[in-house]
């Protein structure tokens, strides 16, 4: 049996979506009030995905879902939030969320998300034959690795968030060529919706700030198409 941890403040709702999920979904769910609570559930015992709450006190769930990604890079993430501003769309994917779904929401829809989550890990377990994908890159000045998410330029290093790591190495793989918006959406969010199309752009923003010291760099739009990455 799948367990999952469910950080929520709002009593009420935190026991309808534990008894819910216990029984159409068949899942142990293990409900705590508060991002202290809930980090210290976390250390104690193995979770198969977490659902965060995002305005909760003492600790929020952007705070929390931090905590938990230096414990566990791979335990899937949703952030649950009554806000819909882009900005918190965006951070929950800046840090390392894998799904977000905004307040007020059908129970339902959120199993749908869950088993989506669950089916995706799942796959990516099976022990098939993949093709290796290089994880690091020279562009242009920039030394770029995948895997520490690290860029250098002249002796100094820049940090990247995970999704805007991702997004590099795409564009990286086609470098000259044309990565199509529904490739990229598709890969890094599995999903090409409005909203996901607007959380790339932030991060397509930043990276052209990452690799702006190099005038050989750029990434720039092909219009009806997608990104390019050219390096001259």
């Amino acid at each position: 049996m799948k367990r999952i941890l469910l950080v929520e403040d709002d009593p009420n709702l935190g026991t309808l979506l534990q008894d819910y999920l216990q029984l159409k979904g068949k899942f142990e769910v293990v409900l705590c009030v508060d991002g202290e609570e809930g980090i210290r559930a976390f250390n104690k015992q193995t979770f198969d995905l977490c659902i965060l709450d995002v305005m909760m006190p003492k600790k929020d769930g952007f705070t929390l879902g931090k905590e938990i990604r230096k414990i566990n890079e791979q335990v899937p993430i949703i952030f649950a939030t009554a806000k819909s501003m882009m900005e918190d769309k965006a951070s929950a994917y800046d840090l390392g969320g894998d799904d977000y779904i905004t307040k007020p929401f059908r129970i339902e829809e959120l199993l749908l998300r869950i088993n989506a989550l669950l089916k995706r890990v799942s796959a990516n377990k099976e022990p098939e034959e993949k093709e290796v994908k290089p994880t690091q890159f020279q562009i242009g000045e920039y030394m770029f690795d995948y895997t520490t998410q690290l860029i250098w330029f002249k002796g100094k290093q820049q940090k990247l968030s995970t999704k805007e790591a991702e997004l590099l190495q795409l564009l990286c793989l086609k470098k000259n060529s044309v990565l199509t918006r529904e490739e990229a959406l598709l890969q890094i969010w599995h999903d090409d919706n409005y909203f996901n199309g607007r959380s790339m752009d932030v991060f397509l923003s930043k990276l052209r700030k990452h690799l702006r010291e190099d005038p050989k760099v750029e990434i720039i739009n092909v219009h009806g198409k997608g990104y390019k990455l050219l390096v001259n």
